[in-house]
Parts: C-alpha cells; sequence; structure tokens
C-alpha cells in the first residue's frame, strides 16, 4: 500500500459557506498559533500529548509549520488549515498523511490509502462546525483526491469526534495502541466505489 499516487493531483483549496480549507503554510504562523494556544486543553485530549505545553511559543509553532509545509510540498503528508471563509481567522487544522502501521490491516488490497486526523477550535464547537468539516471532508475525498480508502483516526477519549464519525456513517472497524502508547480508534472510508 503506498500513500498517493505520484501522478495525482492535490487539491489546493476547498471552500464552503463556513470555512476555506487550502494547505497550511510557515507564513500562517500566528493565525494557527493564535488558534493552537486558544485550544490547548481540548488539543491536549485530542492528541493524547502535552502539546501545545502551556509555554508553547511563536517560534516553537513556526517550526511546526515550516515542517508541514515542507511535507506537503514534498508529497509526503498533507496539512490544510481550516479558516473562516474571508481567510482572516484560522479555525481548526486537517492532516492527511499515511496510514498507522497498526491500521494497515484495514487497507488490504488497497493501493492507495490515507488517514485524516482534525481539529476544530474550542470556540466553534458549540456551533459544530467539526460536524460541517466532517462532512466537508467526506465530500471533498471522495470527489477530489486519488485514494482508494481513508482512516479517520481518533484518540480513544475523543467521544465527540468518535460521536461525529458515527452518526456520519462511519463505524470503528480497530481500537489499537500507536508504537508512542497512544490509545486510537479507527473509522476507514472505502472510496473505491466513489464517483
Amino acid at each position: 500500500m503506498q500513500f498517493y499516487p505520484a501522478g495525482a493531483v492535490v487539491p489546493d483549496e476547498h471552500r464552503t459557506p463556513l470555512l476555506l480549507l487550502r494547505p497550511l503554510r510557515a507564513a500562517d504562523v500566528e493565525l494557527d498559533y493564535d488558534a493552537v494556544m486558544s485550544s490547548a486543553e481540548q488539543l491536549r485530549l485530542w492528541s493524547q500529548t502535552d502539546w501545545p505545553a502551556d509555554d508553547f511559543t511563536l517560534a516553537q509553532n513556526l517550526d511546526d509549520l515550516e515542517r508541514h509545509e515542507r511535507e506537503h510540498l514534498e508529497r509526503k503528508a498533507f496539512t490544510f488549515t481550516v479558516l473562516d471563509p474571508a481567510g482572516t481567522r484560522c479555525l481548526g487544522c486537517v492532516y492527511i498523511s499515511p496510514v498507522k502501521p497498526e491500521a494497515a490491516s484495514l487497507c488490504e488490497g488497497v493501493a492507495y490509502a490515507g488517514a485524516i486526523g482534525f481539529w476544530i477550535r474550542t470556540s466553534e464547537l458549540a456551533c459544530d462546525l467539526d460536524r460541517h468539516l466532517l462532512a466537508t471532508l467526506r465530500e471533498w475525498i471522495e470527489t477530489e483526491w486519488a485514494f482508494e480508502r481513508i482512516v479517520f483516526t481518533i484518540g480513544s477519549k475523543d467521544s465527540r469526534q468518535a460521536r461525529l464519525l458515527e452518526e456520519s456513517g462511519s463505524r470503528q472497524s480497530l481500537a489499537s495502541t500507536l508504537s508512542d502508547g497512544r490509545a486510537c480508534w479507527f473509522y476507514p472510508l472505502d472510496l473505491s466505489n466513489a464517483s
């Protein structure tokens, strides 16, 4: 199983009335940092780590964004910022990466598969922007990307995202502990019949 076909187009952006998805760039550091730090407690639960630490700096965030931008350009992983429609406020982030080895069994017989993780700024959860983002991602992946399967990957304590995935018709197919000790749940989305 490979990650993404070498000759396939990587979509540049996707818009809805509520958000804009476009590649995360180092130049987004201040917008991204504001979203990260305003949602620190939620992100620690989401990532199952101590990231971002209370003393996480703008310079450290820039290092992260430079790495994400480099991986995107090298087609090793694709990271998209979630912005308001005007592109002036960061609302979250989407990570499309190779499937974790622990979930490889969900992609047997599939040539190209990716894993998706996402988060939305804490202040936007009350209006269910994460529900809108999930529906947007499903439609975007099915219509504009060249994956045959996507595996939504969430932390086992993220009951909100688990509920959203279940409500969208996805079913948890695997629970596993990653090599770094994080417990994750995996929700595959088969795209082989997508139009």
